[in-house]
Order: C-alpha cells, then structure tokens, then sequence
C-alpha cells in the first residue's frame, strides 16, 4: 500500500465531524442542565476540561489529519483514553451509580481493564489499524466512541470521586493503574523500535516512530498523574478508616 498523501497542510485541516460533536453536544447540554447542588465547581471543571480535551483532537488539525499521519492518530488516541475519560469519570456527579445490570458488567474492575488495555493493543497492530485506516467509517463510529467510552468505564472505578460504594480497594486502583503501564508503554515501545515500516509502508518511518514515541513517554507522564490520584484516595480512604476507629473506641470508652 501506498503512503498517504497529505494535500493539504496539516494546520490549514479542521472538521466538524457532526457524527461525534452531536452526542458530546448532547452530553454536555444534560450536564449543563444538573441542578447546581448536585456537582461540584471542581467537577465541572474537570468534566468541561473533558469535552474540550476531545475537541481538540476531533474538530481541529489533529482530528482532521489523524488518518493521515500516525503521530497524529496516536496523539488522538492518547489525548481520548487518558486525558478525556479519566477528566470526565472525576467530573460524574457523586450520585451516578447506575445499577443497571449492563453498565455494572462493563465497569467491572477485570472486564474493564481488559477491553481497555485490548483495545490499547488491537487498534495498533498491523491488520486491525490497516483495516481502520482503508476504511475511515470504522474510524468514526468504531474507534473513536470505544476511545471514548472503554476508557471511562475503565477509570470509573479507579478515580472514584467520593470513595462510596467502590468495587475496587484504593489499593488495588493503585495497583490496576500501575499494570495498565505495561501494554500502554510497550505498545508505543515496540512501535518506535521497529526497525522498519509495521504498517504496511502508511506512513513515512519517522512519523511512526514519532507516533510510538508519544506512545511510550506520554503513557508513563499522564499514568503518573492518575497513579498520584488514586494514591490520594487511598490515603483518604485509610484516613477515614482511622477516624471510624478513634469513633468506634471513643464510643465504646463512654459506655
């Protein structure tokens, strides 16, 4: 297959992309209509911090290249499964605890590490991306909504926002996040080691190695973060642990 060609410069691209701007659109204005009581100013913060984290790799030259240029594609898929879904899992009101049957399957701590961390690892080896990249709708109602939705279902139950009815220790969240490190770090690793063209000569070497690289450093700065997140809740969670205790003692010195 042919490199790509890029007829346009990159910075001169931007896309509307109505088939994704229409939901978050609608998700946004349902956020928007919360009553004030019910989220927080920093939840607002982080979820707004969330949308605009997609936009800016969807509308702009970024989103509009991705399918040209790997380093671009990749900068895409970082920006969505670990900037986006983890901002809008902190910006969730702290009464979204869905019972439903089916979100609590795809939540689960082990399903939910697997199809996140497989889809980490499918969408960059050579015969799904080739088949994502001749076919652009697969990116667009295929790639980019499981970019969105299997990382926040990932991280709902790791970046808890009010540490009440977890399904995961603080600690394992910890844990989860730092083993969720590897295939993230690896796949950017091996992709930037390659010693030739992997994708079937797509993109120039140095754009895939440029890609592999945002890859394998972006994944260990930004886990970092959210490492350092989860770490804070389980301090605060033992912290409240210690406080049940000294209550719990106290009480029973009274009786």
């Amino acid at each position: 297959m042919e490199m790509h060609h890029h007829d346009v410069g990159v910075w001169g691209s931007w896309q509307l992309a109505p088939e994704i701007l229409l939901p978050i659109a609608l998700i946004t204005y349902l956020y928007w209509r919360l009553p004030s009581n019910s989220v927080s100013l920093r939840q607002r913060i982080f979820f707004y911090s969330g949308i605009l984290s997609a936009l800016a790799v969807i509308v702009t030259p970024i989103g509009a290249q991705t399918m040209d240029y790997f380093s671009l594609h990749m900068v895409q898929h970082i920006t969505l499964m670990m900037l986006t879904g983890p901002l809008l899992v902190l910006g969730t009101p702290n009464s979204f605890h869905p019972t439903h049957y089916l979100f609590k399957a795809v939540t689960h701590p082990a399903f939910s590490w697997l199809t996140y961390a497989s889809l980490m690892i499918g969408v960059h080896l050579p015969v799904p991306h080739k088949f994502i990249m001749d076919n652009p709708w697969a990116h667009t109602f295929l790639e980019v909504p499981l970019y969105l939705l299997l990382p926040y279902f990932f991280y709902f139950n790791l970046l808890d926002r009010n540490l009440v009815n977890r399904r995961i220790s603080p600690a394992m969240a910890v844990i989860s996040l730092f083993l969720m490190m590897v295939p993230e770090t690896l796949t950017g690793f091996f992709i930037y080691t390659a010693p030739g063209s992997i994708y079937h000569n797509m993109y120039s070497l140095n754009d895939q190695r440029q890609g592999g690289s945002f890859m394998w450093a972006g994944a260990m700065i930004i886990d970092t973060v959210w490492m350092s997140f989860a770490v804070y809740h389980w301090i605060k969670s033992e912290e409240q642990k210690s406080r049940d205790i000294d209550v719990e003692i106290a009480a029973n010195n009274d009786r």
